[in-house]
């Protein structure tokens, strides 16, 4: 068939099934593009023998579908594909670009052409708000169209629960190193669509190397390939030193205020409290290098001192609030030895959630059980009228006692809330109050 995209108004593309390969100008990414389900890398945990996706492609009894991954993991890949096994009308839309009168054309079309079995492709679908999601839901319902969305953002956090329960969600997840080497020398060898004609010479190691600078994004991966090649020339060899010259230029994914950002400081913060302090500094510096506001780091730190350090290593809140004071009096780049100084020691510290079990239980007590009242020795006497009626009269100052401990009750009713551990200072805490208990119980005894 001869390629029959069309523009349509908005900068609204429809695509027909294309046998033409792309021009020799277009990037080597969309150029390598597979056309064919058999000729899609990875995935095979959803695109793997007897999988649902597979089979719902291949019979074409498929509704919406929502793609959620990484960059470059070829989720508009597949969105072209399936369109080609199907040999569906095939409409691509950009949440960025695109707005609600799009969306509403794009759909009316639909409408009219309900026997092609219209394919909506709306890119990063999670830019949408609210009102354009809901815009889709009658179509979506009624099959004039079968959306499919790709997302780079957890749908759970940015699609509709509506348009999410109509949909199918797959999760791809970035590709490995073998997959991307397996594309990069087709690329290097087709001689239609790659590079072949350049007669580009690279070794699996070094297709490797290339690959693992690229994070498992495919896109990514065939630019750089072409990057090089280009560099080098035909019938050049690509070397160490050429993957060590483009690695300088590499950028690190991190989205400050997306999935990336709140996965990350997940495993820094459970790194500290499992005591890696490798782990700890690989994901700080991941973190500093993706642009994160140390602000947001040094928070993060001063929480986890009284969460998961707590009373084992009361230093730590100090050092904690040391870093924070630091980053806002050095900031960048100097400040990021404040921030490392401090992830180490929390990493290094003994633990103990002691103090936050505590607030649990304590609060949990005052939710769920009659509030007790203060008991009267214990309540303010700075007045004459208070103490008129009886309030603070039998206190004990505990500094006018042996061993500074008076005896005396400081709740109506017992709760035990504070369970110290073994471990770190903590320790001797536990023993410090063992001994205060005895005393408290030989006091009472005596007074029987």
């Amino acid at each position: 068939m001869s390629d029959n995209s069309i523009d349509l108004p908005f900068e609204t593309q429809e695509t027909v099934v294309r046998d033409t390969p792309p021009p020799m100008t277009a990037p080597l990414a969309v150029r390598m593009r597979p056309r064919a389900l058999s000729d899609v890398v990875g995935h095979t945990h959803i695109l793997g023998e007897g999988c649902l996706l597979p089979r719902l492609i291949s019979t074409n009894n498929f509704g919406s579908l929502i793609f959620y991954g990484p960059p470059g993991c070829g989720k508009t890949t597949l969105a072209d594909v399936i369109a080609r096994e199907t040999k569906a009308r095939f409409v691509k839309l950009n949440a960025v670009l695109s707005n609600v009168a799009q969306v509403r054309d794009a759909l009316t079309d639909a409408r009219y052409r309900k026997e092609a079995r219209t394919i909506l492709f709306i890119d990063e679908i999670h830019r949408f708000n609210k009102a354009q999601q809901d815009l889709l839901l009658p179509d979506v319902e009624d099959g004039n169209v079968r959306l499919i969305g790709a997302t780079t953002q957890n749908p759970g956090f940015y699609i509709n629960a509506p348009l999410l329960s109509r949909s199918h969600l797959f999760k791809l997840e970035p590709l490995t190193i073998d997959d991307v080497v397996k594309v990069l020398r087709r690329a290097l060898e087709d001689c239609q669509r790659g590079l072949g004609e350049m007669n580009i010479t690279a070794s699996d190691d070094i297709l490797s190397a290339i690959a693992s600078i690229c994070d498992g994004d495919m896109r990514r991966a065939l630019n750089a390939l072409e990057t090089m090649s280009l560099a080098v020339g035909g019938n050049g060899v690509l070397t160490e030193k050429d993957v060590e010259v483009f690695a300088k230029e590499r950028r690190v994914r991190y989205d400050s205020d997306e999935d990336e950002h709140y996965d990350t400081i997940s495993a820094f913060i459970k790194s500290v409290r499992g005591c890696d302090p490798d782990a700890a500094m690989y994901w700080l510096a991941k973190m500093l290098v993706g642009g994160e506001d140390p602000r947001f780091i040094a928070r993060r730190l001063l929480i986890l001192a009284s969460e998961d350090v707590g009373l084992a290593d009361s230093r730590g809140i100090l050092i904690a609030n040391a870093a924070f004071d630091a980053v806002e009096r050095v900031g960048l780049p100097e400040c990021e030895l404040n921030l490392a100084h401090a992830t180490l020691f929390l990493a290094t510290a003994p633990k103990s959630n002691s103090a936050t079990n505590a607030l649990f239980s304590a609060k949990a007590e005052v939710q769920n059980k009659p509030v007790q009242s203060v008991p009267l020795h214990l309540r303010d006497a700075h007045t004459a009228h208070n103490r008129k009626f009886g309030n603070g009269a039998d206190y004990i100052y505990n500094h006018d006692c042996p061993d500074f401990i008076s005896g005396q009750d400081y709740l109506e009713k017992d709760v035990k809330l504070y369970n110290p551990t073994n471990y770190g200072s903590e320790k001797q805490i536990a023993e410090r109050l063992h001994q205060f208990r005895e005393i408290k119980r030989k006091i009472k005894n005596a007074g029987k």
